[in-house]
């Protein structure tokens, strides 16, 4: 090739590109197509003889070559038609040779596989249109029909979209597999006292206190630790009947009822005095909640002197609305979250009323708390996991296509084909959608942009019930 032929194509490449851009800004198609036609022209070089353009027209653009472009036949200024651009004029990353022996291009002009050898059952109209002929045909505007061949679309509402108009429209998909589907309720929760491990230290009998160690609400007390000294008439007058009568069991078991505990009556045996007080100690380890004993106080029969708390082991209350009732069952998995940290524990137990204001019940979970920072009345967020537990086939969220009356979604049948297929659909969570039926895994759904291919499927169903394939021997229609 000559220097002056190489500048030249190069020249006419860079033209093209920029007329491209040029239209690209101004919405035309996209300017790679031109660019790539004038650089495979300058490439196969002047002996290359040109291929004759295939295909139904994709647009139409000015006699110039000017980067204006029109969906439909159009006139410039001037009155001369607008250059009709056909398929194969158009740049495809996806055109396989698609030319059948007679010379007519395969369906979509390049959009499924070589059709060589097979029969053509009928030929629809280029723009979708309820119109076929059992010959070739051309349409008002001169296009020619497209030929459909024996297997191809045996679905009405199969569609088969080109990998390149694919890409321009954003369709994903995923292939269909088996996992959990939870949905996590978050809801807030409360710290609060395990009501079993919370002790009150109070006399059964009128007494009066004598003497309170240095303890008081907020100290940390062990088992066994003196809290309170009382002195109390009814306790001294059944350990004077103790000491009286020794062995008698009733006079022991006396002394017992009045609370007093065994360390206190086997010191009196062994002494065989009667203290002129007696020492109350604590019951079990844990936090003094509330101190009441005051020296010199008359305490009567039951009054509390000190409440004890346990903190080893602690619930939180939470409250669920009444709709998300169904998916919580005793013994899930719960989170809670507390400043500063995150524990995990499960549901304990499910309260059996619906509070008639906030329509939400109440659902206990326990957590231990041995370093002892979680605290009464401490606010926490709670999730909880719903769901199934075991693997189940699910697709993303937006693969399911609502229609009111049933769930589907499209599924890729490879080579560009798209059909629509009816699903029953069970739990929502985490983003996926269980399905019970219809699908099954390792299959590939549409899960965005599957909108534009269900509105296509359900013209083209439209369409082919209005224009049935013709029988032999039919003209067009």
């Amino acid at each position: 090739m000559s220097r002056a032929a190489w500048l030249a194509g190069t020249l006419a490449a860079l033209a093209a590109g920029g007329a491209g851009y040029g239209a690209g800004r101004m919405g035309g198609p996209d300017p790679i197509p031109l660019f790539a036609r004038a650089w495979a022209g300058f490439a196969a070089g002047p002996e290359a003889p040109p291929e004759a353009a295939t295909g139904p027209v994709v647009y139409y653009q000015d006699p110039d070559g000017k980067p204006v472009y029109s969906l439909s036949p159009m006139m410039t200024e001037d009155g001369r038609l607008f250059r009709a651009v056909q398929a194969s004029e158009d740049l495809r990353f996806d055109r396989p040779a698609a030319e059948d022996g007679s010379g007519q291009a395969g369906p979509g002009a390049g959009d499924g596989p070589k059709n060589s050898g097979r029969t053509v059952r009928y030929y629809r109209n280029p723009m979708g249109l309820p119109d076929t002929s059992p010959v070739p045909k051309k349409d008002s505007m001169g296009m020619d029909y497209i030929p459909v061949y024996d297997g191809d679309d045996p679905d009405p509402s199969t569609v088969t979209v080109s990998p390149g108009r694919v890409q321009r429209t954003g369709v994903r998909s995923a292939v269909v597999e088996r996992r959990v589907v939870s949905r996590p309720v978050r809801v807030p929760g409360t710290v609060a006292l395990d009501e079993r491990r919370v002790t009150v230290v109070a006399t059964r009998a009128d007494a009066y206190v004598d003497h309170v160690e240095d303890v008081t609400t907020g100290d940390r007390v062990r088992q066994g630790q003196p809290l309170v000294s009382v002195y109390a008439p009814e306790i001294n007058a059944a350990a004077a009947q103790l000491i009286a009568n020794p062995g008698f069991d009733g006079a022991r078991r006396r002394i017992r009822n009045l609370n007093v505990s065994e360390a206190v009556i086997a010191e009196m045996e062994r002494t065989r005095t009667v203290p002129r007080a007696i020492t109350w100690a604590a019951p079990r380890d844990g936090l003094v909640l509330e101190r009441r004993a005051v020296e010199g106080m008359k305490a009567a029969a039951g009054d509390t002197l000190f409440r004890i708390a346990d903190l080893s082991r602690i619930w939180v209350l939470a409250d669920v609305p009444e709709h998300d009732l169904a998916g919580i069952r005793v013994g899930q998995a719960a989170t809670v979250r507390v400043p500063g940290r995150s524990l995990t524990g499960r549901v304990e137990v499910i309260y059996p009323q619906v509070n008639r204001e906030t329509r939400s019940t109440r659902i206990r979970i326990e957590l231990p708390n041995p370093d002892g920072l979680l605290l009464p009345d401490m606010y926490a967020d709670v999730e909880i996991a719903t769901g199934a537990t075991e693997p189940v086939v699910a697709v993303p969220e937006g693969a399911v296509l609502e229609t009111g009356a049933r769930q589907a979604v499209l599924i890729e049948a490879g080579e560009g084909r798209f059909a629509p297929r009816a699903v029953e659909i069970g739990r929502r969570g985490d983003g996926y959608v269980e399905i019970r039926a219809g699908l099954r895994a390792g299959e590939r759904v549409v899960t965005a942009a599957n909108f534009l291919i269900d509105a296509e499927s359900n013209l083209k169903a439209a369409l082919a019930s209005l224009a049935a394939p013709p029988t032999d021997g039919e003209g067009g229609r």
